[in-house]
């Protein structure tokens, strides 16, 4: 009786309770009744608007045996879902999804692995299945959450621990498929999602111990390291990730890679930072390239204040990724990133100039020596950011990045650069000079230029000379490399290397073509400016065998790409000036000095002699080589720069052998054709403002400069009389003018033959500079003038005011009494104007005139002393006559 009675319970129940009851054997062992399961799909299929009601039922009874921990009838649910999901393909199946979608949110909620596995591995399923239609009312931040903590699973056994996070991961990648591909897909890079799922895809990718190199992008994992590796596994997930993300929601996919690296302390050491970093620059499309910089230069900003070594690991992965973008376009963040850079370098400076002020002694002072050395760390990873970076942009880049670089360069005594040095000092200031240079000599690597006004325009060379005459070797030596890095168009520079006696320059295989137009028209005007620097450069006391050899190479590099016939003469005549200030040393040079200048002059004009090739010219200098290497070996560069190398005493008392003679050198050149008339002229450097910039600028020059205008401005009881001794020699000398008629005489010779045989630059140049200094004392000598005459207007308005106050009171004969009060204070009035005007007139005896005194005359004065100030003061102008007003 009781079966008759199911029987006729269940013949009541609609069809698709039965069909899916069918399915499940009596023994889950059994698995899923296949015939039964065919039919069920069939009825689906005909009928799907059954769907919604198949899937409500399944997971009734899947919730059932949650519950009551029936794993078996669990997989076999599952399994039928499954099957019906790839099955059905219509828009029914709305209602169905959300029935499965909440019976994989129950398994995902056991706390059992298996069915959390067994979940997701049903949603990557149902992830992989394209809709005809978008659901805009599905959302899946409870599967986001849940498997994002599936991720950081610390089960206790191992290998389920890995198995949680493998389908952790799988999920997320399943939840970016699924919304990507919906029209919804925005809601994913939200965010409150993106800090879970990317920290989640790190978290995993920490255990990959193998960095790749920077020379390619990472190598992609196989399919078997993807299934049982869980962090090659979310490798791949992230650069799926990566590569879906757009130009609107790139920054919400990278600032939580900042906040992992930060809260996890991975950036030192940066290892993990950098190859996180490779894979998202290898994987973003190449046009959103430039928001990953942007990114990092502003996690940069923000981590300004941090450990020195925290910075230095954010700058090194910004190297690494402008490694890459560099490789393409990189937007408009070139300016940018050099000005970050550029900044952070002055912040590093002005840390350590600050540690060197505050160190102390004992622990302390270890302590700012450690930190000191991680300041250099940072400095030496932006220099290297900088110079990769330039390096490998095109050239009408690269050159407004060292027009960009160069003028952040300080120069004492200008303001002409743009960077914030006033918390320096001169020791900060000094460091952050040689770090921007060292900047713009990575940048120049490698630059070449057709034309040697490209590589060195007028904008670019005068402020790059500036600190070459800084007193600091370490300052000239990096200017004289970026130079060589600009002129040397034909790789020669490391065939130079090193200052020697070179026997034979043939060997050497020198590459140089012919100097165009451009070239000979830069020297024309450039010329006298690059010869005054070298032989400057040549005579400071601080120079090390280094500077010898860079000016050696200068010299080199100068002949093989710019030289014509008139640069080589000139550079001779700057060789023979080298050699004769070092023999009369006005400057008081150490003998080392004097003796590497002689030595730096053999060098060059062995190079010089031997690549114009004229027999004569090459003899001589061979021959005065020859001499010195048997008497005078410290004259040569391969004895004077060798350790404990003998020194002579003077060299007054040397063999004129040893040195190089202008008569014979031009002789040997005449005969060849040379135009060697301005070799008997002596080489002598332009005077230009660039002493004055560059703190050379003696005191008493200035000094003499003040009392020269100021002649009377200096009371007679201050000024020292240089009276000299009378003795019966000097009444001699003043009586015998046969001596100075002979010593004009010669003067005027030597003038007329320095403008007949001098070239026409360094006489414009030398010209230039008088006119300069000339300006500048009247422009000092006007101001002066214009200061006293307005002092002197000032005054006798004053007074002609007083009195006109004086003449406006009625029945003056009545009020001018000597008891009236107004008469009292005008009296008072006109006194103490009439002392101040004394004072005025008794400082200079230029307007000491008796028609200049206001009482002189009657009043109202006319002409009045107010018109003819202000008309000397329209002359002196240039402004014309005074406009009077009726």
């Amino acid at each position: 009786m009781p079966t008759r009675v199911c029987c006729c319970c269940s013949a009541l129940r609609p069809r698709y309770k039965r069909l899916v009851d069918n399915i499940f054997p009596e023994d889950p062992k059994d698995g899923l009744v296949k015939a039964d399961m065919e039919k069920l799909t069939f009825y689906a299929v005909s009928a799907p608007e059954k769907l919604d009601r198949i899937g409500s039922y399944l997971a009734e009874r899947l919730s059932r045996d949650v519950v009551r921990h029936r794993s078996g009838y669990v997989l076999i649910a599952m399994e039928a879902l499954d099957q019906l999901l790839m099955a059905c393909h219509s828009q029914s199946i709305k209602p169905f999804v959300e029935s499965f979608l909440h019976m994989v949110a129950k398994l995902l909620e056991s706390g059992e692995p298996k069915l959390q596995v067994l979940g997701t591995n049903s949603f990557v399923k149902f992830a992989n299945i394209e809709e005809d239609t978008p659901s805009y009312h599905r959302r899946y931040d409870f599967f986001v959450s849940r498997f994002s903590a599936m991720c950081h699973s610390c089960h206790s056994d191992p290998e389920t621990r890995t198995e949680i996070r493998i389908a952790g991961i799988r999920g997320i990648q399943g939840v970016v498929r699924k919304t990507v591909n919906d029209e919804l897909r925005a809601t994913i890079w939200e965010p409150q999602h993106m800090d879970k799922i990317v920290p989640s895809l790190l978290f995993n990718m920490q255990k990959i111990e193998e960095v790749d190199s920077r020379i390619g992008p990472p190598p992609s994992p196989s399919a078997a390291d993807k299934e049982e590796n869980p962090a090659v596994l979310a490798e791949n997930c992230f650069r799926e990730l990566l590569g879906r993300a757009t130009f609107g929601n790139m920054n919400n996919a990278v600032r939580p890679v900042f906040a992992h690296l930060d809260h996890h302390k991975l950036w030192d050491p940066n290892e993990f930072a950098v190859h996180c970093f490779k894979i998202i620059m290898y994987s973003i499309q190449a046009q959103y390239s430039h928001h990953v910089i942007q990114e990092i230069l502003g996690h940069l900003d923000a981590r300004k204040k941090d450990f020195p070594r925290v910075r230095a690991g954010i700058i090194q992965v910004l190297l690494e990724a402008v490694a890459i973008a560099a490789k393409g376009s990189i937007g408009p963040t070139v300016l940018e990133v050099f000005n970050t850079l550029l900044k952070h370098l002055r912040l590093s400076v002005e840390f350590e100039a600050n540690d060197l002020q505050g160190g102390s002694v004992g622990s302390a002072n270890l302590n700012t020596n450690a930190k000191d050395s991680d300041e250099k760390i940072v400095q030496n990873a932006i220099i290297q950011t900088i110079g990769f970076f330039g390096s490998n942009l095109p050239d009408y880049q690269r050159s407004e990045i060292m027009m960009f670089i160069m003028g952040k360069v300080p120069v004492f005594g200008t303001s002409t650069h743009t960077l914030d040095i006033s918390q320096l000092g001169d020791l900060g200031t000094r460091r952050i000079q040689i770090m921007l240079l060292r900047s713009l000599l990575m940048v120049t690597s490698g630059y070449k230029a057709k034309t040697i006004v490209t590589a060195l325009p007028g904008s670019f060379l005068d402020p790059l000379l500036s600190p070459s005459l800084m007193e600091d070797y370490e300052l000239r030596q990096l200017v004289l490399e970026v130079m060589h890095n600009l002129m040397d168009r034909h790789d020669n520079r490391a065939k130079l290397r090193g200052i020697r006696i070179i026997p034979d320059v043939a060997d050497l295989k020198i590459k140089r073509e012919k100097i165009c137009r451009q070239d000979t028209s830069f020297m024309k005007k450039n010329g006298q400016q690059l010869y005054r620097h070298i032989y400057l450069g040549c005579k400071e006391e601080d120079n090390v065998q280094k500077n010898y050899e860079l000016l050696y190479t200068s010299l080199a590099l100068i002949t093989i790409e710019l030289a014509n016939e008139e640069v080589v003469i000139d550079l001779i005549r700057l060789a023979i000036a080298l050699q004769d200030s070092a023999i009369i040393n006005e400057d008081n040079l150490p003998m080392f000095h004097r003796c590497g200048i002689m030595a730096l002059v053999a060098a060059y004009l062995n190079f010089v002699s031997q690549m114009i090739a004229v027999p004569a010219f090459c003899q001589h200098v061979s021959k005065v080589i020859e001499i010195r290497t048997m008497e005078a070996p410290y004259f040569l560069p391969e004895h004077i720069f060798r350790d404990k190398c003998k020194l002579p005493k003077s060299l007054e008392k040397h063999d004129k052998n040893l040195y190089f003679l202008t008569n014979k050198i031009a002789e040997s050149l005449g005969g060849s054709g040379y135009s060697v008339e301005r070799l008997s002229v002596p080489y002598v450097p332009q005077v230009t403002d660039e002493d004055r910039l560059s703190r050379r600028k003696s005191i008493v020059d200035t000094v003499s400069i003040q009392v020269d205008i100021l002649p009377n401005s200096i009371p007679s009881d201050d000024v020292v009389s240089n009276t000299e001794e009378i003795t019966f020699e000097a009444l001699k000398k003043a009586i015998d003018t046969n001596g100075l008629e002979e010593q004009e005489k010669e003067k005027r010779r030597l003038v007329i033959e320095k403008f007949q045989k001098a070239p026409f630059e360094e006489i414009a140049a030398q010209c230039e500079s008088k006119a300069n200094l000339l300006h500048d004392r009247l422009a000092q000598i006007l101001e002066l003038t214009i200061r006293y005459l307005a002092l002197v207007v000032a005054q006798n308005e004053e007074i002609r005011l007083a009195s006109l106050q004086l003449v406006r009171v009625p029945e003056m004969k009545e009020t001018r009494k000597a008891g009236d009060a107004p008469y009292l204070r005008w009296s008072k009035r006109m006194g103490a104007l009439r002392c101040s005007e004394d004072k005025l007139l008794s400082s200079s005896q230029s307007i000491r005139d008796p028609r200049h005194h206001f009482w002189a005359r009657p009043i109202p004065v006319c002409p009045s002393l107010r018109d003819e100030v202000s008309r000397s003061l329209c002359v002196l102008s240039g402004s014309g006559r005074p406009q009077h007003k009726a």
